[in-house]
């Protein structure tokens, strides 16, 4: 049937398609082979499947704000130039037709052709459309601007991706219709986004997703809100307080609405303090092995804060949970308030069995750190579950769900998952990995920084740092080493304010939050350089891999192989 009405779209439209066909005549060639035999069809499908996805990939990341499938559809376009094959640039020209925009408009299916505009050009995608999975959300853009999604997903207004929007330009719209849209220019979405401290080091300014300085996170026990990384997906929703209100669904009762107010009210507050990091944290290393897709973060995207609220399994349970859900629901999904131009909102899951335990302490969190969570932190309420990948505390929650299936969203089903080193863009299955959830053993050196100079006068070293485990495991040892892992001393570890009483040991499965880890050691003698390595461990005994290679991913996820930083000695001078 796809194919039928890709035949009836191919030939309602001849004139244009021959247009295309001086400029792309392999593409011509195959379409012209797919309508009328299938005698070559394999010709036909290596061709379509390295011109197809180039695009295909390339848009559903311009549409949908996915970084690593812009990257995938990028890396397909690259290597179809570099295979020759005769696809060309289709350069404005002036022998292009002129349409009107409600010419533009009537292509809005797969029988009539999409088309969409950008900056006054006419760009035919409906060979992209007819054969991608995701075709149904792209349609959203369908006889209209593209600038509404470059304004939202300005990571994706880059040179290398208007090549391959080029590729597909049919003709020009009118100087008429194209000053209306110039007068109707695309509010920023990002305008109302919160004031950041000018100290953190930003990874991307829209979305917002920035790390402190690495020697701010053994400071302090308990990371400042403002300092605390930021991990922002899409624009910060502006959310009032007096009419927010989260709807809790899939349980026998119906649907269970609450207010702000009856959260803070008809559910017994609860406090935990647990370390939230993201997937990516430490992705720089594994680019130095070799490029992966995704924000670049060094070693601080990750932080430690107390939460206040609800106990998400109190409200499940006033909702109409009872034991006998577990025979058919597996797990809970959480939508955001937070979404794309299309409506598509922030999502995520968690197993039931984590989200219902008593000793699993995943909140409906209405504070951070004794005061209401700032906006970039999820205003005014986000789920907190401990032990998990940061991307699964969906932040602004608008929806809980409970349910037999994993969350469909993009960020569930299609990122944050791990791969083999072998794994590639070509090879890459998504549906064959599990979502991250608990994440493994991880440390690192806050201070000194990579690089540094250290006197010889000084005579010691002090090494600071952090460490963390996933799962509620707790960290119980962090060993350091000055000469790159020859030879190992054992860290003092920190569970409180330096100087106050340490936090009580945490109940076994239950220490959501991180150790930071002290050494003050004799400077080597002879050294003129410091190879400085940490590594921890957790109660079971998990420890970090020793080098990066052996975990890299095409994602740059997961990244926890020991950390080093190289210091430099400076000797005294002489007197003279």
């Amino acid at each position: 049937m796809l194919l039928l009405r890709r035949c009836h779209s191919l030939t309602r439209f001849g004139s244009l398609i021959t247009q295309r066909h001086q400029v792309t005549p392999a593409v011509a060639s195959c379409a012209a082979r797919l309508c009328s035999s299938s005698s070559s069809s394999e010709d036909h499908r290596s061709h379509q499947r390295v011109h197809s996805l180039s695009w295909k990939h390339g848009l559903a990341g311009l549409l949908a704000g996915t970084g690593a499938v812009l990257a995938y559809g990028l890396h397909h376009h690259h290597k179809a130039e570099r295979a020759d094959i005769g696809v060309q640039t289709l350069k404005k020209s002036s022998s292009l037709p002129v349409f009107s925009q409600e010419e533009v408009t009537k292509h809005r299916s797969l029988e009539d052709g999409i088309w969409v505009t950008y900056k006054g050009g006419v760009y035919d995608i409906t060979e992209f459309v007819a054969m991608h999975p995701g075709g149904d959300k792209i349609m959203l853009a369908a006889g209209g601007a593209l600038e509404p999604f470059w304004a939202l997903y300005a990571v994706h207004n880059q040179e290398h991706v208007l090549e391959i929007l080029s590729d597909y330009k049919v003709g020009e719209l009118n100087l008429e219709d194209l000053k209306k849209q110039q007068a109707v220019k695309s509010s920023d979405p990002y305008s109302s986004d919160p004031e950041r401290h000018p100290v953190l080091r930003i990874n991307s300014l829209k979305p917002f997703n920035a790390e402190p300085p690495p020697e701010i996170l053994s400071d302090s026990y308990i990371t400042p809100s403002a300092f605390f990384f930021k991990r922002n997906h899409l624009p910060v929703p502006q959310v009032d307080p007096a009419s927010y209100q989260l709807h809790v669904e899939g349980l026998p009762g119906g649907v269970l609405t609450l207010s702000l107010e009856d959260l803070k009210t008809r559910f017994p507050k609860h406090t935990i303090t647990a370390t939230l990091q993201c997937a990516g944290n430490r992705r720089s290393e594994m680019n130095k092995v070799k490029l992966v897709k995704g924000l670049n973060w060094g070693i601080a995207a990750i932080s430690n804060a107390t939460w206040s609220g609800a106990r998400l399994r109190d409200v499940l349970l006033a909702a109409g949970y009872k034991p006998d859900v577990a025979q058919w629901a597996r797990h809970v999904q959480f939508e955001g308030l937070d979404t794309d131009v299309t409506g598509t909102t922030y999502g995520a899951s968690v197993p039931l069995n984590k989200a219902v335990s008593e000793e699993g302490d995943v909140l409906l969190a209405y504070e951070m750190n004794g005061e209401d969570i700032p906006p970039d932190h999820g205003f005014p309420v986000r789920v907190v579950v401990p032990g998990t990948v940061g991307a699964r505390n969906v932040k602004w929650l608008g929806k809980i769900i409970v349910s037999a299936e994993e969350s469909s969203s993009h960020w569930q089903q299609n990122d944050y998952k791990g791969f083999s080193p072998g794994t590639d863009w070509d090879t890459v299955d998504f549906k064959s990995a599990p979502a991250i959830q608990e994440l493994p053993i991880q440390s690192a050196i806050t201070t000194p920084a990579d690089s540094a100079t250290i006197d010889r006068s000084d005579e010691t070293l002090t090494v600071k740092g952090y460490a963390w485990s996933g799962g509620g495991r707790e960290v119980v040892r962090v060993d350091v080493s000055l000469d790159g892992g020859k030879t190992w001393q054992v860290a003092q570890l920190r569970s409180g304010e330096k100087g106050q009483a340490p936090e009580p040991s945490p109940p076994p499965g239950r220490a959501w939050a991180w150790k930071l880890w002290e050494i003050t050691a004799p400077l080597p003698p002879d050294a003129q350089e410091l190879e400085i390595v940490c590594k921890a461990v957790d109660n079971s005994y998990n420890m970090q891999p020793d080098t990066v290679p052996p975990i890299w991913n095409l994602r740059g996820v997961l990244s926890n192989a020991w950390h080093r930083v190289k210091v430099k000695i400076r000797e005294d001078e002489d007197e003279e």
